[in-house]
């Protein structure tokens, strides 16, 4: 047992601006738009706005959305699995930290 206390902060990260177009993260991206259009579709991601033009998505969603097409491109993973399978790494790195900040980084 540690004889340090375990001290666990938590937060949420605002951000200040309105969020990427469709156009910015297919840019940013270097995936076609259409790409974008059907991996919202699929609920990978998740923008504001009723319609495609009104879109706009978090910063944060620039590295999910480079994952799912890794997956989709290196593996071959089905669009129709792609969520879950994020949704799976998602949790498995949520643990891994919290294990991390529990027990160190090597378990100790």
């Amino acid at each position: 047992m540690s004889k340090y206390p375990v001290v666990v902060i938590s937060g949420e990260i605002m951000e200040e601006a309105p969020g990427l177009t469709l156009a910015e993260m297919a840019g940013i991206c270097g995936l076609p738009a259409e790409r974008i259009v059907q991996y919202v579709e699929l609920g990978i991601l998740e923008p504001t706005g009723a319609t495609a033009h009104q879109w706009r998505f978090p910063a944060a969603s620039v590295p999910r959305l480079l994952k799912a097409a890794r997956l989709q491109r290196d593996l071959g993973v089905d669009a129709s699995s792609l969520a879950l399978v994020l949704d799976l790494l998602d949790e498995m790195d949520r643990l891994r930290s919290r294990l991390n900040r529990l027990c160190g980084p090597f378990g100790e």
